[in-house]
């Protein structure tokens, strides 16, 4: 069966066909170069001591785990020979081995706590930087993103790149420190023997070649095939997920789509099985060989007195403890690769840019006034290339887009004082929602600049820009989490009487004192157990939290029935009191009193004024006033 393509991001990625219906050439699926220094560098670097700890007492049990058969052979010669003093000698020994295993014991348990400790630190600090990393990129990320698969790489793989550190790693130097230490005694027994025991470690080498490039590429595409199953079972299981596919009637469809990916990934685990184990059957069988070897060559030269029986049976010994790691080294760059794919997988998204990032020597915006001003600008959403990951996107894409998206807003122009009230009224795509999206940084401009109190955002600190800034969007996202930790998000050390009155200012008081748990009222998932004009308002005493400079309304009120527009409208002129509003509305009714109402199109300021002003002009405005107020065209 043909193998999936590399999982690598849009950097080094290979051309290929999909993992089920295509195949990859396996001469290009690399991982990239100094990736090994990299992880030495900046995961391992504040464990390396421990690591040394680590590996010290990995060493040691490693020793004390060939010892015993070592000491099998004066209890074999004590037994053979009889004597006065076999019977000291059996006990002498055996006691020895007790206090070996205490010994090793006692190794083992402070090896296993140093790998858990290091282990979950690790965890602890790669799911910490990954999600910073994440949380901090652009909105443009999350719009191409499949969270299924990032929540993948938050979880299997910053496990498996634990596991390679603490597990792999620290198995590969155990066996090392094993076949040493059995290669060393069985030298001392019989050098011959040994050399002709080790014969057969050029087969283990063959094998591992033959199997070891298969079985990476099988791990990629495992990796791959989860993160696309996980993020089914994300979208599918939100609430807006589930209620699509009931609205739909898709239920069968689902478990079909569903099915089909998790199937899928039972394919490539089967695979993965029975490759990974017939490299260990014919591994087992060439040491079986070996065994056989030694017991015929070993025996007769017992039989012919070179050897005593302790040593033949102290060298079989032996000879198992060392093909047994032998074998786990042959395997050893197959090992490394795959456990490498995680690490690798990791970085590509702590190496992902952040294109909307604090300038050097950027501003915090202190006190601001409100004011606000677009001079000249023009704006193209950023490419594919420059706002995600390929391996992160829906499908198989080798090669993310690197063209930059066609210009959307061209040369927009407008200044809105502190307090005032500025709206955007024009067809829907006309570039409405990207205007205010500007204001806050979620995208960066193209050309021009937005300035706020005269300071283009670009030179101020994103965090003061964010806090300046306050947005109630047409679907405000609530988490699933009580009501006063969802309004406490604006502001977290605000008290409950700051938070109740915010509460009576956006209109929504009353209707949390009547729930049954009050403030402490779990929303759900996305709010979904509140009604429309709930969450408006309880958005509303969000922002009123906040206390922001600017508001931004994208179309706060658009699907909204008549008495709850009419309870949010409330809210709103509270909210919008002294702060500088820019406000999306499809209801003209809504902003007739605006300060200055601009009518956008295609991108573009087609028309400006007050409501009066444009009512009494031609255009786009007074069209729209005609349809929803009802008036007649003039004659």
């Amino acid at each position: 069966m043909g193998m999936g393509p590399s999982m690598g991001g849009g950097r080094g990625m290979v051309p290929g066909r999909s993992a089920v219906h295509g195949g990859i050439d396996p001469d290009k699926a690399r991982l990239p170069k100094g990736l090994v220094r990299r992880v030495w560098r900046e995961v391992a670097g504040p464990y390396r001591g421990q690591l040394v700890l680590l590996l010290f007492t990995i060493t040691m049990s490693s020793a004390l785990v060939v010892l015993p058969a070592r000491l099998i052979q004066p209890i074999v010669d004590a037994i053979s020979d009889g004597g006065s003093g076999a019977a000291d000698t059996v006990t002498r020994f055996a006691l020895l081995l007790v206090g070996i295993a205490v010994i090793g014991a006692g190794f083992s348990l402070w090896q296993r706590y140093l790998s858990a400790r290091i282990g979950e630190l690790l965890i602890y600090d790669l799911r910490r930087m990954l999600y910073d990393h994440v949380q901090r990129m652009p909105l443009a990320f999350f719009t191409r993103t499949r969270t299924g698969a990032l929540i993948s790489r938050l979880n299997n793989d910053v496990i498996g790149a634990q596991r390679a550190l603490t597990g792999t790693f620290g198995t590969l130097a155990a066996n090392v420190v094993q076949v040493v230490v059995a290669v060393g005694a069985m030298l001392a027994i019989e050098w011959r023997l040994t050399l002709l025991s080790l014969a057969v470690l050029p087969v283990f080498v063959l094998l591992a070649k033959q199997v070891g490039r298969r079985l990476q590429l099988l791990t990629r595409e495992s990796m791959q095939l989860n993160a696309d199953m996980n993020n089914v079972m994300t979208e599918r299981f939100n609430v807006a997920g589930a209620q699509l596919v009931k609205l739909f009637g898709r239920a069968d469809d689902e478990q079909a789509t569903f099915g089909e990916r998790a199937r899928h990934v039972a394919d490539i685990g089967i695979r993965s099985a029975i490759v990974g184990r017939v490299f260990f059957v014919l591994l087992g069988f060439v040491g079986a060989l070996g065994t056989a070897l030694v017991y015929l060559i070993g025996g007769r030269l017992a039989l012919d007195g070179q050897l005593s029986p302790g040593d033949v049976v102290s060298f079989a010994a032996l000879l198992g403890q060392a093909y047994q790691p032998l074998a786990a080294l042959s395997n050893a760059p197959v090992e490394v690769l795959t456990a490498l794919v995680s690490f690798d997988r990791v970085f590509e998204i702590l190496d992902l840019r952040h294109p909307i990032a604090d300038r050097e020597g950027a501003r915090t915006l202190t006190e601001p006034r409100g004011e606000v001003t677009f001079s000249g600008v023009s704006f193209a959403y950023p490419s594919a290339a420059d706002s995600s990951l390929a391996s992160l996107e829906q499908g198989w894409t080798a090669v993310l887009d690197a063209t930059p998206g066609e210009e959307v807003l061209h040369e927009v122009s407008f200044a809105a004082a502190p307090g005032q009230t500025v709206a955007l009224v024009g067809p829907s795509g006309a570039g409405k929602t990207t205007i205010l999206n500007l204001v806050p940084r979620l995208y960066e401009v193209t050309s021009g600049a937005v300035r706020i109190d005269g300071l283009d955002v670009r030179d101020l600190t994103l965090s003061s820009v964010g806090a300046a800034v306050g947005v109630v969007s047409q679907d405000p996202h609530l988490f699933h989490d009580s009501i006063r930790a969802n309004l406490r998000y604006a502001r977290a050390a605000a008290t409950d009487a700051e938070v109740e009155a915010a509460c009576r200012a956006a209109q929504i008081h009353d209707v949390i004192a009547q729930l049954p748990d009050g403030y402490e009222t779990v929303v759900g998932e996305r709010g979904y157990r509140l009604s429309g004009g709930e969450k408006q308002r309880l958005a509303i005493a969000r922002v009123l939290l906040k206390n922001p400079a600017i508001v931004v309304l994208d179309e706060a009120t658009a699907h909204l029935d008549s008495e709850s527009e009419a309870a949010v409208q409330l809210a709103l002129r509270t909210a919008l009191a002294g702060r500088t509003s820019l406000v999306i509305a499809h209801r003209l009714s809504t902003i007739v009193e605006a300060d200055l109402i601009l009518v956008i199109a295609d991108g573009r300021i087609v028309q400006q004024g007050t409501h009066a002003e444009l009512v009494g002009a031609e255009g786009i405005y007074a069209d729209l006033a005609r349809t929803q107020f009802r008036q007649p065209a003039p004659s």
